[in-house]
């Protein structure tokens, strides 16, 4: 399941979560957003239990898309906790996005 990160719940939600977090920063006016949508959604479902996957509209949340200096969208980071552990900016495969996620979750 994709869950909806915000300013307000990203801290609880990304930085003190227990797995890996997989945040799609996102609009809806986003061509190439819409369509790593199905992508993200897919890696929500292939890797439940071993990863939370969220989407922050960077147009509703500037503050957390500012902290993390996303200046383009699609961006994709990868926390494990406060860290980054992958940062993919742009539209991506999901072959290629499974192969960094399995990186991260070694």
């Amino acid at each position: 399941m994709v869950q909806e990160i915000t300013d307000k719940n990203f801290e609880k939600e990304v930085l003190k979560s227990t797995l890996p977090v997989l945040v799609d920063f996102w609009a809806p006016w986003c061509g190439p957003c819409r369509m790593v949508a199905p992508v993200v959604e897919e890696m929500a479902e292939k890797y439940n239990g071993r990863l939370k996957v969220g989407k922050l509209n960077v147009d509703n949340n500037t503050l957390i898309a500012s902290q993390f200096e996303v200046m383009s969208i699609p961006t994709l980071i990868i926390f494990n906790g406060v860290e980054i552990a992958e940062r993919i900016v742009g539209a991506v495969s999901s072959s290629e996005l499974k192969a960094k996620i399995d990186d991260c979750l070694k």
